[in-house]
């Protein structure tokens, strides 16, 4: 028997849409989830986008105001698409209304931000789950399979970068984003929380730090109404830019590995340049976002001229199977979201984790957090051990 699950959407621009999308398919790619969600409210403050999104993708109701969404008892799971200055109040007051939470990365502002959503969370006994997407990549989960297994021998270091250029216009518009109130620290937020989650995924805790950052575009015009995505604004007037456009940072985990995780927003010539390269004594494997259904692999006994081999995921890496019958068929980047709303609803219906929770949101968090005091003080910094049983 399924059982019909109401959920609501609190905030439509892109990854509203892209959340709607998942419930939407989640179904399809998952028949035997006991859960179908029920799309039953879409709440949006820019005037006349909640109206259309109801039209448009069939939400019973639309409403400008979320605390109607937390007011509703029909409506037991919520997706949180918000700015991150309203993930903390809007994700704790969803959390205490008995909501399940399924919250954008960085989950707030800072690492108070994210642990109190988290408390919440726990609090009211209902089940969370974080929009850490690029780790459902089935060639990520293979590459933590061929680590864990020690394909590579010991890891000695690695590299994660996430390269994009929506930022590198000197127009685009200064949005909530480049506002240290409502969009935090800057690409650290947006992306280098990713790699955060993807070293930890990949490696284990990361034990220290040392980073740097830099602002490279410091004036930029305001727009004149509501933007949606990188948008662009022409003779508005100018604003500082208060959050950074590049962070790099070297790492040290608890495994005793060494690493470099470097993001930034402003690089010219790079799309969504996201990805990673893990060595060890014995070899090494790499992912390419742009690439997504493909591993690097090298592993072997010869050491020296070893050779790299291309390797196509299918069936049998994490949840391919639920979307493609045989290696090098492609899935794209919804396809990631349709997996982490199958776990997410997983999550609800068994009332135990699966994927991305709460508890690695707060660590991740405590990662960027120590970012900007490294940044900050010219120094390395210590960080406290993850949550017991490692990342989701």
């Amino acid at each position: 028997m399924v059982d019909a699950l109401g959920v609501a959407v609190v905030g439509f621009g892109w990854m509203g849409r892209v959340h709607t999308r998942a419930y939407a398919r989640v179904g399809h790619h998952y028949p035997q989830l006991p859960l179908r969600p029920e799309l039953l409210t879409v709440a949006e403050e820019v005037p006349g986008r909640a109206e259309e999104a109801a039209a448009r993708f069939g939400f019973a109701r639309a409403t400008r105001d979320w605390r109607e969404v937390a007011a509703d008892p029909r409506v037991r799971a919520v997706s949180v698409t918000v700015p991150n200055f309203l993930h903390r109040e809007i994700g704790v007051a969803m959390a205490e209304a008995g909501k399940h939470l399924w919250i954008e990365k960085p989950v707030g502002l800072t690492g108070a931000d994210a642990r109190a959503v988290a408390d919440a969370v726990a609090g009211a006994g209902v089940q969370g789950a974080v929009g850490f997407n690029y780790r459902n990549a089935p060639a990520v989960e293979a590459a933590r399979d061929l680590i864990a297994g020690g394909e590579l021998g010991t890891v000695t270091h690695a590299r994660f970068r996430l390269f994009s250029d929506y930022a590198a216009h000197p127009d685009a518009a200064l949005t909530w984003r480049y506002e240290r109130s409502r969009g935090g620290s800057g690409v650290l937020g947006d992306l280098a929380s990713h790699g955060a989650d993807l070293a930890r995924f990949l490696l284990g805790d990361i034990a220290s730090l040392s980073a740097d950052t830099a602002v490279f575009v410091p004036v930029r015009a305001r727009p004149a109404g509501a933007t949606a995505g990188h948008a662009r604004a022409l003779g508005g007037e100018p604003g500082p830019v208060e959050n950074e456009d590049y962070a790099g940072c070297l790492l040290r985990f608890a495994s005793g590995a060494r690493g470099v995780l470097e993001a930034c927003r402003v690089s010219v010539g790079e799309q969504n340049n996201y990805g990673f390269e893990v060595h060890g004594t014995r070899g090494a494997v790499s992912w390419d976002f742009r690439r997504m259904n493909e591993l690097a692999v090298s592993r072997g006994t010869t050491y020296q001229d070893q050779p790299v081999s291309t390797v196509y995921v299918g069936p049998g890496a994490g949840e391919f199977a639920a979307f493609q019958p045989s290696a090098a068929n492609a899935m794209g980047y919804d396809d990631l979201k349709v997996v982490e709303a199958y776990r997410f609803l997983r999550s609800v219906a068994e009332g135990r984790p699966y994927g991305a929770t709460l508890a690695d949101a707060v660590h991740g968090a405590a990662v960027l957090d120590a970012m900007v005091l490294s940044a900050g003080t010219r120094r390395w910094v210590d960080l406290p051990p993850g949550p017991p049983g490692g990342p989701g």
